[in-house]
């Protein structure tokens, strides 16, 4: 049967019947939902939101709200560059889950750090725009200073806190007794004594009994020590007379090989630092010297004298911080005269020392620990072996201060620090 089809004059939206425009030549509101293969590049307008299937999981459309987007899961999200804000700096033990290149701001003092070696535990933040305080694996320690041997003779490691002044207790033994101020050296995880011929390893961790693992180049005593990421370095020393730098390494035991020597024909009774990039000496004996000297980790080689300390003298201490290196008391001539003298140089700029403080009393045959905030000048004294552990800032230049007592008097003895 035909279909019956009603046209009319106005516009309906009925059954059966023939849409007809409207006064502005638009179609009355229809049900379309039949309505197929239609492009979608002819529809114009706008789409209410309440149409729309809106939402944060998963194919819903993602509708920004009146202070932004909402919080959605961008983890598929790539060549997104984001930073770390927080009010403090980072630490080499902040480990960028985004790997070299992450960006940290400090909100405190606004310094913007880059990570430039992403080594767990061992991270490099650079400090960018000409900004100083670079956040990377140094030589200050962050938790205890140890002493090693020394006079009169012994084998006793003692270990003392820098987190809170107290005396010393008896942590180990070296491999070996005595040692006239022999070099010391440390990895992250262990430190390093090497002297006469030997070289001995102990471990942080474990402490106990430290194992000689090999041998220097020259036997000799009072010389200094310097470590880099990767290595332990001995330079000069008495006894043979030698300017020799040695090398040994920190991820395999095994005997020293000479790098370098010292500016001086030979060098002993001297002070030894080290920076990320640089081992130093200051001071000693060659007769008596003001000479500070500087090598390279990165290339073997040869020394260079960069300046002079503020008194010739030997049998000194030394303590590093991040950028400067110190050197304390010692005996200078021409009678011998023990000395209380504190001296610093930057590690930054190639230059004299100046004279910026005292240790409580005239000591030499003293050795130094190193934190990031202080040296602690160890034992020595003016004539008999002392006890004394005496601190000095290396934030604020001034005086040391008696804080504690070694477990025994000793003098020449080799500080480590972790």
């Amino acid at each position: 049967m035909a279909k019956i089809i009603t046209i009319k004059g106005t516009a309906v939206v009925g059954a059966d019947e023939i849409l007809v425009a409207d006064s502005n030549s638009k179609i009355p509101a229809v049900d379309g939902s039949a309505v197929t293969t239609m492009a979608g590049g002819n529809i114009t307008g706008t789409i209410p939101t309440a149409r729309l299937d809106t939402g944060t999981t998963a194919n819903k459309l993602v509708v920004v709200g009146a202070t932004g987007l909402p919080a959605v899961d961008g983890s598929l999200l790539t060549g997104i560059v984001s930073h770390t804000t927080s009010a403090s700096d980072p630490t080499i033990s902040t480990n960028p889950s985004g790997g070299v290149g992450t960006e940290w701001i400090n909100s405190t003092s606004g310094k913007q750090f880059i990570c430039t070696d992403a080594t767990a535990g061992e991270n490099v933040w650079t400090c960018s725009g000409g900004g100083s305080g670079n956040i990377q694996l140094s030589f200050p320690g962050e938790s205890y200073g140890y002493t090693a041997g020394g006079w009169p003779n012994n084998n006793t490691i003692d270990k003392f806190s820098m987190t809170s002044d107290a005396n010393a207790t008896d942590a180990g033994d070296a491999s070996f007794s005595g040692g006239a101020s022999y070099a010391g050296a440390m990895s992250k995880t262990h430190s390093y004594r090497a002297g006469s011929t030997y070289i001995d390893k102990w471990s942080f961790s474990s402490e106990g009994t430290a194992v000689d693992i090999g041998n220097l180049t020259v036997s000799r005593s009072e010389m200094s020590g310097a470590s880099s990421r990767t290595y332990g370095y001995a330079a000069g020393g008495g006894g043979t007379d030698t300017n020799v730098i040695d090398k040994w390494s920190f991820s395999t035991d095994g005997n020293a090989v000479d790098v370098g020597d010292l500016t001086t024909s030979y060098r002993y009774a001297h002070a030894g630092h080290s920076s990320s990039d640089y081992g130093y000496t200051s001071a000693g004996r060659e007769v008596m010297t003001d000479t500070i000297d500087k090598w390279a980790f990165a290339s073997d080689g040869n020394a260079t004298d960069i300046g002079n300390v503020t008194l010739a003298r030997g049998d000194n201490g030394g303590s590093s911080s991040l950028t400067y290196g110190y050197t304390t008391g010692g005996k200078s001539p021409p009678i011998w005269t023990n000395q209380n003298i504190i001296d610093k140089f930057s590690f930054s700029t190639d230059g004299n020392s100046v004279d910026v403080g005292d240790l409580i009393a005239v000591n030499a045959f003293n050795d130094c620990a190193s934190s990031l905030d202080y040296g602690y000048c160890c034992g020595g004294g003016a004539g008999a072996a002392s006890n004394t552990i005496q601190k000095f800032s290396h934030v604020t230049d001034g005086n040391s201060t008696d804080i504690a007592n070694l477990y025994r008097s000793t003098a020449q003895t080799t500080t480590f620090h972790v």
